[in-house]
């Protein structure tokens, strides 16, 4: 496809990481205990893997594996309880818990970090007010709104002489997700947000809601514009998709994936997550034809 090899010349100019991730190369900060985050601004791809039921075994066996947990919220019955818990469980086994909340709201968002998430991830994002909510909850002043409440969080980052709510901030990782091409036109300003970390597509919605096949070059055409806005307002991209980590012209600059490969070459009994993603997540459409790589002509 024209459009796949045209993307391809472009990337071949380009530097490896996003600008934004380049930036962070540069910083003189002390790594952060949000590892996931460490790695994204180091300028490496990180995966999860997806909880989706109440699992302390199954969680805790694949949070030894992956750079962050999945906990889905959105699409999973999962409440605040479970996910809870099973941090509580082995709260530094490996993989930065993070949620896919089903909104922005500051309740959903508050709870998430009391219970010890060092990242969310919002989906459905069309604008630049969701974005905004989705930042103005997730960090302590001056730079955002979290107010200071109990929970386990605390508990489970403040040790070892480290100042919790001196360094939460830095360790926060705050995803929104564009699915729909209302998210598309709106993405620089939505990436623009003081507060958002990574923007990343939700690929199986964003085809649903385009009527593109993902191997349409006009469904190409969607991606790579919000790479091209993410990158432009300093932000990291990333695939909802694993299928995209490895044979697309973005493939190397898309950094924050749903799901892939583990740290290690571990995989759970049967070959897929401990806790299968929710239907439409992992896998695509119907009719959806995996990402071809660009043509060498």
């Amino acid at each position: 496809m024209r459009f796949l090899a045209t993307v391809t010349m472009i990337l071949s100019a380009a530097a490896l990481g996003a600008p934004g991730v380049a930036r962070a190369q540069g910083d003189a900060k002390p790594k952060l205990y949000n590892t996931a985050k460490q790695k994204l601004l180091e300028g490496k791809q990180v995966f999860s893997f997806t909880q989706t039921k109440f699992d302390i075994a199954g969680y805790c066996e694949a949070a030894k594996h992956y750079d962050y947990t999945w906990f889905e919220m959105q699409h999973a019955t999962l409440g605040f309880k479970d996910v809870e818990a099973m941090i509580a469980a082995c709260p530094h086994a490996g993989a930065i818990p993070m949620i896919r909340l089903p909104d922005a709201q500051e309740w959903h968002i508050q709870q998430a970090t009391d219970i010890g998430v060092l990242g969310v991830i919002v989906p459905t994002v069309d604008d630049v007010e969701r974005a905004r909510e989705a930042a103005k909850w997730a960090r302590y002043p001056p730079v955002a709104r979290r107010s200071s409440g109990g929970g386990q969080a605390r508990s489970i980052w403040g040790i070892n002489g480290i100042n919790y709510a001196k360094t939460f901030n830095d360790n926060m990782l705050v995803v929104v997700m564009i699915e729909s091409p209302t998210g598309v036109a709106n993405a620089f300003e939505i990436a623009s947000v003081a507060g958002v970390d990574v923007v990343i597509l939700g690929n199986n919605d964003l085809s649903v809601f385009s009527g593109f096949a993902q191997d349409d070059d006009r469904y190409q055409a969607l991606v790579k514009k919000v790479y091209d806005d993410t990158t432009r307002a300093g932000k990291i991209f990333g695939q909802a998709s694993a299928v995209y980590a490895k044979g697309h012209p973005l493939s190397n600059v898309a950094k924050f994936f749903q799901n892939g490969p583990s740290n290690d070459g571990w995989k759970p009994a049967g070959g897929r997550n401990t806790s299968a993603p929710p239907e439409g997540e992992e896998t695509k459409p119907a009719g959806a034809a995996k990402p071809k790589p660009a043509s060498r002509k």
